[in-house]
Parts: structure tokens; sequence; C-alpha cells
């Protein structure tokens, strides 16, 4: 068996067993369910239909878009006839958009979590390891049985959530208005870069404890600077750019090598072996 037959065996392997336990792929299909569909859908038919400045909770996301559009951030803000055109807009076109990160940091941590901390719960890490293939092909193939079905999932639900802003925004705007050139570069460059550190942060962590659940918990950590990019994204005091995109994306890639190379220099065959012991 050569590397490539190696690396496909091992990742339809991998497919495999996630597909087999409802504990891996029921939580990747509700959180983008939530996140990514119906809540950006309710939220666009809400801000859509209703009176924005007779709800008393509202005035805090107002008061962020009287500021966007006076500082000029959003320039196509200060042509907007109403405040519910104006929110739609911005829920639509950037407020969602690093919610969507959520789902490939949520999807590759459960996905990686399983990859050798799920070996060795099921007993099944060993008779791998003592396979001819090399631990480089091993690691990729655990890596692309992680990233596939990542990618996948966050593309599919871009473009399902690309379908219902569309027709949820036509009535207001008279034309399509997703994508912009920020979700464009998100889905096709950050989403990518971000999966794939999520992916080996989570290999080096699920290589070294014993269970899935330790793998997973820790992989959680990755989440937290997530967390505080989605905060100034709603508040309006980080708003990213195309260029910001670019540049996040750039920066997880360069970590994604630092990660690669941390992962062959600590994890041999003998380490491996001895850590399920």
């Amino acid at each position: 068996m050569n590397n490539r037959q190696a690396i496909r065996a091992l990742v339809r392997k991998d497919i495999q067993a996630i597909t087999a336990s409802v504990q891996l792929w029921l939580p990747m299909l509700i959180v983008p369910l939530i996140i990514g569909i119906i809540m950006p859908a309710v939220l666009l038919w809400t801000a859509s239909r209703m009176e924005l400045r007779s709800l008393g909770n509202m005035s805090f996301l107002l008061d962020t878009l009287d500021t966007l559009t006076h500082s000029g951030q959003i320039p196509r803000l200060v042509s907007m006839p109403t405040d519910n055109h104006r929110i739609v807009y911005y829920l639509g076109l950037y407020m969602f958009a690093p919610l969507f990160l959520i789902i490939p940091v949520m999807a590759s941590s459960i996905l990686t979590a399983n990859s050798f901390a799920g070996e060795k719960e099921r007993k099944t890490l060993e008779g791998l390891l003592f396979t001819p293939m090399s631990m480089e092909t091993l690691f990729k193939g655990k890596v692309l049985a992680a990233l596939i079905p990542s990618l996948l999932l966050s593309w599919t639900t871009f473009i399902i959530y690309g379908i219902i802003a569309n027709i949820l925004m036509y009535p207001m705007f008279g034309k399509w208005m997703f994508p912009n050139l920020n979700w464009i570069i998100l889905v096709l460059w950050v989403v990518p870069a971000c999966s794939l550190v999520v992916i080996l942060f989570n290999v080096l962590i699920s290589a070294k404890v014993r269970g899935f659940q330790e793998a997973y918990q820790l992989g959680g950590l990755v989440v937290i600077p997530l967390l505080a990019l989605i905060a100034g994204q709603a508040s309006g005091m980080l708003l990213i750019s195309p260029f910001m995109l670019l540049l996040i994306g750039a920066v997880l890639l360069l970590i994604s090598f630092a990660l690669l190379r941390l992962v062959t220099l600590w994890n041999s065959r003998q380490q491996l072996a001895e850590s399920q012991i």
C-alpha cells in the first residue's frame, strides 16, 4: 500500500467512526443549524419587519450602527433609508460573520479529539502503530480526516445561510446582497486556515492525553480568542475589514506551520505507543 492509499484508508476509517457515533456527529449538526441558520434567519426576519426604535433592548445595537455610520467604517450605511435597512444590512453582511468561525472550530475540535485519543479509548492505536506506514502518513491521514468534514460542514452552512439571507434581504434592497468580499475571504481563506490550526493543536493534545473527553476539553481553549473577536464585531469596536481577514488567515497559516513542526517533533512512534500504556 503506497502513502496515498494509506492516507485514503485512514480518512475513510476515521469518517466511518464519526458517522457511527451519535456523540460525535449530533453536536456537529446542531451547532451549525442553530448559529448558522436558525438564529440568523429569525433575527434577519425580525429586524426587517419590526419598528426597532420602539424596542428598548435594541438601543445598544442602534447606537453601534449610528457610530459606524458617522465614522464611515461602513460607507453604505449612510445611504440606507431606515433603521431596518441599516440593521438588516449590518446583521446579514457583518455581524454574523465571526459566528461562522465557531463552526469549523467546533467541528475540528470534536473530530480531532476523536483521532488519537479516540483510538486509545477503542484500543486500536497500537494496531495502527504496528503498520508499516510512516508517522508522516499517519498524521496526514488524521489531519485530512478532520479537515475534510469540517470544511464541508462550514461551506454547506455558508451556502444555506447565503440563500436564506438573500431571500430575506431581497425585498428590502431589491437585489442579491450576499456574499460581500468579507464573506468570500472568510470562507475561502480564514475558515480553512482556522480549521488547520485547531486540528493541529488538537492532534498535539489528542496524542498526549488518554481519552476523548480530556482531549475535547483541552482543545476547547482555542475558542477563547474567537469569543473576543465576536464581541468586538458585535460591539462595533473591532470591525473586521477584508485586509484584517487576509492578515488573520496569514497569521493562522504561520501558526499552523509551527504546530505542524511541534506535532512531528513531539510525537514519535514510540512516544505514542507509550502514551496509551
